[in-house]
């Protein structure tokens, strides 16, 4: 699925309880957090033609990122940073919302090519138990695109019931915009 859509199915699971918008914007990251493996397509793009290519994204998207041990990571450095009494509510949602991008990236992420992205789950543990889905459908295909319609909907209702959306770790002021729109826009109903 594409970063939008694991932004938004993470910014929703922040939104099961009640967080801060410090601790929101944690359990958010990690649910994207798994693609920053996918970085590697810059220096490779850059290398390409180069002598000594580097293969960063070809070899280690899905790979360094999409696995058990960075979801410890993940939720170990959001309990971490949480404040409060909400270190172990923010590390859960964070660990959660990781998994919630490998499921997503599980059912919906099969390449271009038909390639399918095994996930290594267990890595860097172990490489005996690699997550793929003969049912695996492509990038662009017609489920992903529901699912980033059903997330902007949920996404739309929620900023205007709550007053704050996933603007709010840009620019709190973006965020006061965009949620007096919507409010503006679909006054409540007495």
């Amino acid at each position: 699925m594409s970063p939008v859509t694991h932004y938004l199915l993470s910014w929703i699971v922040a939104n099961s309880a009640g967080l801060e918008r410090k601790e929101r914007a944690m359990v958010t990251l990690a649910g994207v957090a798994p693609d920053l493996d996918g970085l590697g397509i810059v220096p490779e793009w850059l290398t390409r033609n180069s002598a000594h290519p580097l293969h960063w994204f070809s070899e280690y998207h899905h790979t360094l990122g999409h696995n058990l041990g960075f979801a410890l990571v993940v939720a170990g450095v959001s309990c971490w940073a949480a404040t409060g009494g909400v270190k172990v509510k923010t590390a859960l949602l964070a660990f959660a919302s990781f998994h919630l991008h490998l499921l997503c990236d599980l059912v919906g992420a099969r390449g271009p090519e038909g390639e399918q992205w095994a996930i290594p789950y267990l890595a860097p543990f172990s490489q005996a138990w690699q997550w793929t889905w003969h049912g695996q459908w492509a990038l662009n295909a017609w489920p992903n695109f529901a699912i980033t319609a059903a997330a902007l909907v949920a996404v739309f209702y929620l900023a205007w019931k709550r007053g704050f959306s996933p603007l709010e770790m840009f620019s709190r002021k973006a965020d006061a915009l965009f949620v007096a729109t919507l409010r503006n826009r679909f006054p409540a109903v007495a």
